[in-house]
């Protein structure tokens, strides 16, 4: 009997750790696909000549790496002004997840 019990204390503990899910930020979710785009926050600033990303992933819902910080992008698209945000946000079968930080600006 209590080798049955350790057999299921297993496999609840194997549910519970695969079980994750990708997931990322989005104003909506699609149940086997998401690819979405959406606002963030935009400011009064004129021009938005660069563009800077950003991204972050999950792998399973057990993995999330990456940095998508408004800060990181503004970096990597050597912006100082920041004239809007965006963000798009990708999810696979819940396997797969991407995250993206998009700044405007000069």
């Amino acid at each position: 009997m209590s080798g049955k019990i350790r057999l299921l204390g297993v496999l609840l503990v194997l549910a519970t750790v695969l079980g994750g899910c990708a997931y990322a930020v989005s104003p909506v979710t699609g149940m086997l696909y998401t690819d979405v785009q959406g606002p963030v926050i935009a400011t009064d600033l004129a021009n938005s000549s660069r563009i800077g990303t950003a991204t972050c992933y999950s792998l399973l819902g057990l993995v999330g790496v990456g940095d998508a910080s408004i800060q990181a992008a503004a970096r990597n698209g050597n912006i100082t002004r920041i004239h809007h945000v965006d963000h798009e946000s990708q999810v696979i079968l819940g396997l797969y997840a991407r995250f993206t930080t998009i700044v405007y600006g000069e």
